[in-house]
């Protein structure tokens, strides 16, 4: 059966909230550089969008996590598949997220990352499904709160289909 979409946030919002963020995120770290942690595989367009925007110095790395469950919901477990190449002490860090739910796993990592001693650690996230909300996640700013629906496009994906989307897409039953 194929899915019906439709369009839950359009192309021109996205990239006027991302250019709004990046705005912010240099006026905040003016004078300092900033280390871009994104979580893979959601977080790459949202990241690169982000960074292209930035005015400030950027260095950038990633983390792949995945944690288990029956495949619809988390078991808690969440498992570390692709750690930094570099260390972030003494760094600005920003980690940047597609989508935060239940928290379980950004929650996970946060505690890894403040263990690596960063100068600063901050979340920032695409999309906020706050209604999922399973753990509290501390974050420094959000793109967009969406209601408690699947939604695809800019990274996020249904069986890996639809990441390429420009736009943020919900999938219609």
């Amino acid at each position: 059966m194929k899915e019906h979409l439709g369009v839950l946030i359009s192309e021109e919002e996205v990239s006027a909230r991302i250019a709004e963020m990046a705005a912010t995120l240099d006026q905040e770290y003016a004078g300092k550089t900033v280390h871009l942690i994104g979580i893979l595989k959601g977080s790459v367009f949202f990241l690169c969008e982000l960074a292209k925007r930035m005015t400030v110095p950027v260095t950038l790395d990633f983390m792949s996590v995945s944690s288990y469950g029956d495949g619809t919901s988390s078991s808690g477990i969440v498992k570390l598949n692709k750690d930094l190449d570099e260390s972030i002490e003494d760094k600005h860090v920003i980690v940047v997220e597609d989508i935060l739910d239940s928290g379980r796993t950004l929650s996970y990592l946060i505690q890894v990352l403040k263990g690596r001693n960063p100068k600063s650690l901050r979340v920032i996230t695409l999309l906020d499904k706050p209604e999922r909300r399973v753990i509290p996640v501390d974050l420094y700013m959000t793109g967009f709160e969406v209601p408690d629906r699947f939604v695809v496009g800019y990274g996020l994906d249904c069986a890996q289909k639809y990441r390429n989307l420009p736009y943020i897409g919900v999938i219609e039953q």
